[in-house]
């Protein structure tokens, strides 16, 4: 089985990584010898994204258009509604979920279990019944996509979610969302495929903290995505 999409997930690529040091205060001295250093120190990576300074240089339009990856915007945004102290496992997450924003942002993907197939599930209904009806890698897939559709909904669009409950009786609450969500992203941690791709852990931790990033995507949606929508 080839590694998905979703799977692909990390810090920073090479073109992402210039961007950053491009946009240290200062200058660098030598870019190679930072280059090195990022990438045996996770730790001082991870406080790159977390700056302030980062964070400023993406709101600059121009810049954005220019040289950002949607990864490293969404990296960078979702640290900023999730301040606080990091463990390695919460930069897995995050990691992960900045590649899922930006996989998502096509809109069609978002709907599909893999990229490029012809079946579309516009509901979460419908990926709970197609779960039931999966085995093998086919399972990992449906499974891990329930958790990453159930996370996106109920946390970017968690107004939608209840304004449909509230005004059009529709049965699926929010509440609804958050507990498929973590079940499915529990049940693709324990699947082996999980360990292969080096999954495990971050479904764990989504799994486990579901509330948490939840909400850090709604501050995101409310405060730069959807911002002046209402």
């Amino acid at each position: 089985m080839q590694r998905p999409d979703f799977a692909c997930a990390r810090a920073l690529s090479p073109a992402d990584l210039r961007f950053v040091l491009d946009h240290f205060p200062g200058g660098l001295a030598d870019p190679v010898d930072a280059v090195r250093r990022l990438h045996e120190a996770p730790s001082t990576l991870d406080s790159l994204l977390d700056s302030p300074f980062l964070h400023r240089a993406l709101l600059d339009s121009e810049t954005l258009q220019l040289q950002a990856s949607p990864a490293l915007v969404f990296n960078v945004l979702l640290r900023r509604c999730l301040p606080g102290r990091r463990s390695a496992e919460e930069r897995e997450a995050l990691n992960y979920l900045a590649h899922l924003l930006a996989l998502f942002a096509r809109a069609e993907r978002l709907h599909q279990i893999q990229p490029g197939e012809p079946s579309r599930f516009d509901y979460l209904v419908d990926l709970v019944l197609e779960s039931a009806q999966s085995v093998g890698e086919r399972q990992f897939l449906v499974h891990s996509h329930i958790g990453n559709y159930a996370l996106f909904i109920a946390g970017l669009r968690a107004e939608w979610v209840a304004h449909r409950q509230k005004y059009r009786r529709r049965p699926v609450s929010l509440d609804y969302y958050c507990d498929t969500g973590r079940s499915f992203y529990r049940s693709a941690a324990g699947h082996d495929l999980a360990e292969r791709f080096s999954l495990r852990r971050v479904f764990q931790q989504l799994s486990d903290r579901f509330d948490y990033y939840r909400q850090g995507l709604e501050r995101l949606g409310r405060q730069h995505l959807f911002a002046g929508a209402h």
